[in-house]
């Protein structure tokens, strides 16, 4: 993520509440795009070189938000807070794992954001818009992490780290998390929008297949042929093999982490150095690429360097390429249609980028 300077001149990061230099109340701005420090306040109207801004209501109630939205705003929570269909579960049991979670989501929707893909929420239209539904306690056992109509479902024991290493390793898979699930949940969403309702079906069948072929079956398959380990090349991930929506979910997925990455490597001066040319605006692809590449063999060479596993232990085939800059061309062509983000953050470094009806399981 981003570094940020408060008033005082201190770094803060994206989720600080405060300034180690200067003990400011720290808030993020979506539509500034910056964290900002803010003013003490009699009332709950504080001033922030921003201009007049109020705290979220969960940021003041359950310290598990640190967003702050314009003063006049109708709303009472910001936007990651009223997209979530379940209300944060802050006994001490689930506190913890609540903040990781709405943590991820938080880094998801600042990404959203700043491709400018649409972002709307089911209060405001209950058929096309987006709602996330964490559920947790001892009753959650068996809820299945997925998509269904722009509800994404997500099981808060996948916030124990303990749990989601043993899932990793009885799947087989390569990579983990819970910023990975919401990215690639958050594509089968766009799928519904971008490919479905865009379209762009003819172009998408053309690139990952057929999504008509029965999806249950495929999945079955696809679990009944993990023990070898073994996939197609022409994909991103094992799990993208399964079926033309999960490719698409899994590529989506990836996309987002070759943005986010190079975003943050650009602004600590670990990209853009070899190929000057190269920015986040771009529309050309094949320079996001190259840089990509050379920032995850330099990445999995400094991980191994402190004997860690690789944190992108993925290479792209020519053809998982190829799908990669689709989705990118999808999104650039998304973002085209919303107005663009104006933010110091924008200005420095521009961005121009810019299912089916069962849940899905990974």
């Amino acid at each position: 993520m981003r570094t940020f300077s408060c008033v005082c001149g201190g770094r803060v990061f994206f989720e600080n509440t405060s300034c180690l230099r200067c003990g400011r109340d720290l808030g993020f701005l979506l539509e500034a795009g910056a964290v900002v420090g803010i003013e003490p306040s009699v009332g709950e109207i504080h001033s922030s070189p921003q201009g007049p801004c109020r705290k979220c209501d969960n940021y003041a109630t359950h310290a598990l938000c640190n967003w702050l939205m314009p003063a006049d705003a109708r709303e009472r929570t910001c936007l990651a807070c009223r997209l979530s269909a379940t209300p944060p579960d802050t006994s001490r049991a689930s506190a913890a794992a609540w903040a990781e979670v709405e943590a991820a989501k938080r880094h998801l929707i600042y990404t959203l954001y700043r491709l400018r893909l649409p972002l709307v929420t089911k209060a405001e239209d209950p058929s096309h818009g987006l709602a996330f539904d964490v559920q947790g306690g001892d009753d959650a056992t068996n809820v299945l992490t997925g998509h269904a109509d722009g509800l994404i479902t997500l099981n808060l024991k996948e916030a124990d780290p303990v749990l989601r290493e043993r899932m990793r390793v009885l799947f087989k898979e390569r990579y983990r998390t819970l910023l990975g699930h919401f990215r690639h949940e958050i594509g089968h969403y766009y799928w519904d929008r971008l490919i479905r309702d865009g379209g762009r079906l003819a172009a998408f069948r053309t690139m990952f297949g057929d999504e008509t072929e029965d999806y249950a079956k495929s999945l079955e398959e696809h679990y009944a042929s993990i023990e070898n380990g073994t996939f197609s090349t022409d994909y991103i991930s094992a799990y993208a093999s399964a079926h033309p929506w999960e490719d698409w979910a899994e590529t989506f997925a990836h996309y987002l982490h070759l943005r986010d990455t190079l975003d943050t490597a650009q602004v600590f001066g670990f990209a853009g150095r070899l190929f000057p040319r190269a920015s986040l605006g771009s529309t050309d692809f094949s320079i996001l690429l190259e840089e990509w590449t050379e920032l995850t063999v330099a990445m999995n060479a400094l991980n191994r360097s402190m004997g860690m596993p690789d944190p992108y232990p993925f290479a792209p085939s020519p053809k998982a390429q190829m799908k990669l800059e689709f989705v990118h061309r999808v999104i650039a062509e998304a973002s085209a249609v919303r107005p663009a983000v104006k933010s110091a953050v924008d200005r420095r470094v521009p961005i121009v980028v810019e299912r089916g009806a069962s849940l899905r399981s990974r």
